[in-house]
């Protein structure tokens, strides 16, 4: 087959999970809606009032906010749509009865503009509409402001006034200007203390949910049986809040799309009001962010993931920026910098959005255009390699409920176990899906040969009933840290179900985080001794692994290893010195990991935490290849190995209509970082300047190779039997393997 039409054939409608999953990259139907046909594009909006109560006589702001020259200058960079900012907390961006409008437009109407210069290009129009942001706006409509327990307007609005209806009027204004959709942004209830809102309209509403007035909690959350009421109340606001704007919407025009602004991935967590699931699905499609500076390089496809996991079967959008750090920064990322986070999400099946902010008075950077029309070029060129079906090799279970009530107020440390599990992962070039415990069942867990839960405190007996059945079909689950040792509020309990499916009962967790493992070379033979164990970790030797840890009493698992507390000082043991700084092994209080064959499948516990221990401070490359070697143990044979350098990523996909793989290489090249100004050691990744070089391997098992091909031409491959073998001098690569 000649390279030119071996890299043609590449359209599919793959299923994930029973559901049809859009690759939307691979359609060029006109048809169809815009979302799902188009690849990438632009979001364009002024800088100067984003943080709200700007000058309302500053005419110099926005000025040259030029709608018809913002499409020329998306069409030219070979943008597919253009998001639209309409509306922020200050300011609308046309001609609107109901918001004041930007000073410095005068007569004119940058919307109307944009709408008549896109119609020459068949250019689809999304409005950018602001939700949550106090500004002039709430200033003038004190009566919707949320107000937090204490009787306080906390300078946002209350979700469940009459803004609402006002919001439905904003809405109908922009739509009667002929867009094609709506982008709502910020459905948050804000990032931080103080939490919930008490204001009249709040309370009315959770009368009639709760059937009795709304508890006051003036010193915050209580985490009892009141705040589960309140929680439960915030996830319901927001929720209804987006579901009453995306139907008035379709009651309007059904053809017009809605999305949302997504914050239910890490490292958001209930402080904003969105859980993954219930709020990820209000509209058309989800839409999140990525980005190096707010998120790491290792969130851009975990939040792709993420996004995709949230709303199996729809396409997903995600937005990055041209700035450096933040989205009105107003500098431009060297082009290798952009093209790796774009091409990674595209990799990943996503559709991108490019989010570009103004000057001041509205004018657009040369330069930053230029660098769009090249890498939109690009993506557009290889337009058939993106959306095909994802090849996992585990999956991650994400607890939002463990989140919710073991995180509470600082759910970064609990989260650190699902973003290590994912680096882990990501260094060993395995991919991993993601499953939440919002809809965990038997038919989604059985998508994967393994699923990792990691330091899932509270799990509902509805998810470990559906984990029993999922192995003893010939399942397998990885469990670590305290995983399944809490009730529904929180608080500690004993699960004989769970306890029942490990082969082993907690007897105490250890108020330690640096914590050992080891595993003796004289104990007797057994599971894991060789192949699990002895390939990745050197024997007789106790290596750190931070984190959580549960010391347990086998019943029927067998145990492997070694589990060792941490010395500690006479000053550690008053209380009178800190215990921060890992401290040496100390004395041996468990079995390091248990082995449990449950019917046809494996629960493999570990009693530390090697993911936690992947994202700490204080990492060692041992506690990451144990957790990698297990999960590569329970599935020896995959379908594709990959062995890269780790500031390598790589993403397989399958399309089985065509019989093709395709594995995306990803090329992190950050250069080393100076000392920072401030906030040391905190040191953000410098920019990618260059492509990297390295070689790479892919061997693929259960089929033979008919052909292969790469979309560069300056990579060198060469095949043989079933292993293909590449040099590779790129940001990102695609290996095409016909079987």
């Amino acid at each position: 087959m000649n390279r030119r039409n071996f890299l043609a054939g590449c359209t599919t409608w793959p299923l994930i999970g029973g559901l049809p999953m859009y690759t939307g990259a691979n359609i060029s139907d006109d048809t169809l809606p815009w979302f799902r046909r188009c690849l990438v594009g632009m979001e364009v909006g002024p800088t100067g009032a984003q943080f709200g109560h700007s000058d309302l006589h500053d005419t110099r702001y926005a000025k040259r906010f030029d709608g018809a020259e913002i499409v020329r200058r998306c069409v030219a960079a070979h943008s597919e749509y253009l998001v639209m900012w309409v509306r922020d907390g200050d300011y609308a961006y046309y001609n609107s009865k109901i918001l004041p409008k930007a000073p410095g437009l005068g007569d004119r109407d940058p919307l109307q503009e944009t709408i008549d210069e896109a119609k020459k290009h068949d250019l689809p129009i999304i409005a950018y509409c602001v939700v949550q942001q106090g500004g002039h706006f709430l200033k003038q409509h004190p009566e919707w402001a949320m107000h937090g327990a204490d009787g306080k307007p906390l300078g946002r609005f209350c979700l469940s006034s009459g803004y609402l209806e006002a919001m439905k009027e904003i809405l109908a204004e922009q739509l009667a200007y002929g867009i094609a959709g709506f982008h709502i942004d910020m459905l948050d209830q804000g990032f931080g203390p103080p939490y919930g809102c008490w204001a009249p309209a709040s309370r009315e509403a959770f009368q009639q949910e709760f059937g009795h007035p709304m508890p006051e909690m003036p010193n915050g959350p209580s985490w009892d049986a009141a705040w589960n009421e309140v929680l439960e109340f915030r996830y319901l606001a927001s929720q209804r809040f987006e579901q009453a704007l995306a139907t008035h919407v379709r009651q309007l025009d059904p053809n017009v799309t809605v999305d949302f602004n997504y914050h239910g991935n890490p490292p958001f967590s209930w402080e904003v009001g969105q859980r993954p699931v219930q709020h990820a699905g209000n509209g058309d499609f989800v839409t999140g962010e990525t980005g190096v500076w707010g998120f790491s390089a290792l969130g851009v496809g975990l939040n792709a993931e993420f996004y995709r996991a949230s709303t199996p079967g729809l396409p997903f959008q995600i937005a990055i920026q041209r700035g450096v750090r933040m989205y009105h920064d107003q500098t431009t990322r060297p082009l290798d910098d952009m093209r790796w986070e774009l091409f990674t999400l595209l990799s990943h099946g996503a559709f991108v959005t490019m989010v570009d902010k103004t000057a001041f008075d509205g004018s657009l950077d040369t330069l930053a255009y230029q660098r769009f029309g090249e890498l939109f070029a690009e993506a557009r060129s290889k337009r058939k390699h993106f959306g095909q079906t994802p090849v996992y090799d585990t999956a991650l279970f994400y607890s939002s409920r463990t989140r919710d009530w073991i995180g509470k107020e600082t759910p970064g440390p609990w989260m650190q176990s699902f973003c290590g599990a994912h680096k882990a992962l990501r260094y060993e070039q395995m991919n991993g899906g993601i499953v939440f415990d919002e809809r965990a069942s038997v038919e989604e867990l059985q998508n994967y040969p393994s699923v990792i839960v990691t330091n899932a405190g509270i799990l509902s007996v509805q998810t470990i009933a559906a984990f029993r059945s999922y192995v003893e079909q010939g399942g397998s689950l990885v469990v670590t840290g305290h995983t399944g040792q809490f009730n529904h509020m929180g608080q500690p309990t004993e699960s004989i179900e769970w306890q029942q499916l490990i082969g082993a009962r907690p007897i105490r967790r250890l108020d330690s985080l640096d914590n050992w493992l080891h595993f003796p070379s004289d104990a007797p033979d057994g599971p894991l001794r060789d192949t699990w164990v002895s390939a990745v970790i050197p024997r007789d030797w106790s290596f750190l692994v931070k984190g959580p840890a549960t010391v347990y009493e086998t019943t029927t698992a067998t145990g492997v290893g070694q589990l060792l507390a941490p010395a500690r000082t006479i000053r550690q043991q008053r209380g009178q010195e800190g215990t921060e700084w890992p401290m040496s092994p100390g004395e041996v209080v468990g079995p390091a990991i248990l082995v449990h064959q449950v019917a046809q499948g494996k629960v493999i516990t570990i009693a530390g935490s090697p993911d936690y221990a992947t994202a700490s401070e204080h990492h060692i490359v041992e506690a990451r290849k144990l957790l990698t070697r297990i999960v590569r143990v329970l599935n020896p044979i995959p379908r594709v190995e990959i062995e890269a350098p780790i500031n390598v990523q790589t993403v397989v996909t399958d399309d089985p209509k065509s019989k093709t793989i395709r594995v995306h290489f990803l090329g992190y090249n950050s250069p080393p970082q100076t000392i920072p100004a401030k906030d040391r050691p905190m040191i953000l990744p410098p920019l990618i300047e260059d492509p990297p070089m390295f070689r790479a391997k892919v061997t693929l098992n259960g089929n033979s190779i008919h052909a292969t091909a790469c979309l560069n031409a300056n990579t060198e491959w060469m095949s043989a039997g079933n292993v293909v073998t590449l040099t590779i001098n790129a940001i990102h690569e695609t290996l095409v393997i016909e079987y």
